[in-house]
């Protein structure tokens, strides 16, 4: 196991190889502080302002910048440089009127692509779970680690219970509303967030029964028409007929 560098930092090494910094030339990572994203599935804010986006050439100057206030994650102003940043988070550079998205793309795992500032007012959620609170309102549970409450006004009738696990809401920024919803069925887009094919479009055609949720098998069909497989924890819906974000040039060919 990498040794870890104190309470803020971790190794090089023990940083998820996606971190897009030189070994060589730093020993030290800053670790994460504990939010919405585990470590194996995020960015220090830091690393995005000083090694992915360029704006500082210093951890120093990286936490000056956001500590003034001039990084925006989700609408909010983020102050602490070891905040998380992970999947469909919308960054925005305050000053100049940037706005960026984190994606999956191949080889990379994750990262920023710009898009559009009428893009920036919403975010794609992944539900993982759902529950029912007092009062027989739904809870979902969403990737990013917010739990968003949605009122029923009859408690007992099941067609107003739309969402299921897997699906994807489009929630707006930073009020949290939900602006749609799209299940994971036949023929919606999808975007493959982990393993050898991360950052891959396709089409979903179905799942396997009979397994644990997220070990089951999922069918796809990429933008070519050739058929591949991959688990259902392994994917996210991310449009119906085609995607409802931007993605990096070429993710489409």
């Amino acid at each position: 196991m990498a040794r870890m560098g104190g309470r803020r930092h971790l190794t090089r090494f023990a940083a998820p190889r996606f971190w897009p910094i030189l070994v060589k030339e730093r020993h030290w990572a800053v670790k994460p502080a504990p939010g919405p994203h585990p470590l194996e599935r995020s960015f220090p804010l830091l690393v995005v302002v000083r090694d992915i986006l360029g704006y500082a050439s210093t951890a120093r100057e990286a936490r000056k910048i956001i500590a003034e206030g001039h990084i925006k994650v989700d609408g909010r102003v983020r102050r602490d440089y070891k905040f998380p940043v992970g999947l469909m988070d919308v960054i925005e550079i305050v000053d100049t009127q940037e706005f960026f998205r984190v994606v999956p793309v191949p080889v990379k795992v994750m990262t920023l692509v710009p898009i559009p500032r009428e893009e920036a007012s919403f975010k794609l959620c992944r539900i993982e779970n759902k529950t029912t609170v007092k009062g027989g309102h739904i809870q979902l549970n969403l990737h990013d680690g917010r739990n968003i409450l949605v009122r029923v006004s009859d408690p007992t009738n099941p067609e107003e219970d739309i969402y299921k696990t897997m699906g994807t809401v489009k929630i707006s920024l930073p009020n949290q509303e939900i602006l749609d919803y799209i299940p994971l069925e036949e023929g919606v887009t999808v975007i493959i967030i982990g393993g050898r094919n991360v950052g891959k479009v396709a089409k979903f055609v179905s799942v396997s029964e009979g397994m644990r949720r997220y070990r089951k098998i999922v069918t796809l069909k990429d933008l070519a028409g050739n058929v591949f497989y991959t688990t259902l924890d392994k994917i996210m819906v991310i449009g119906r007929e085609k995607p409802e974000i931007t993605l990096p040039e070429g993710a489409l060919k």
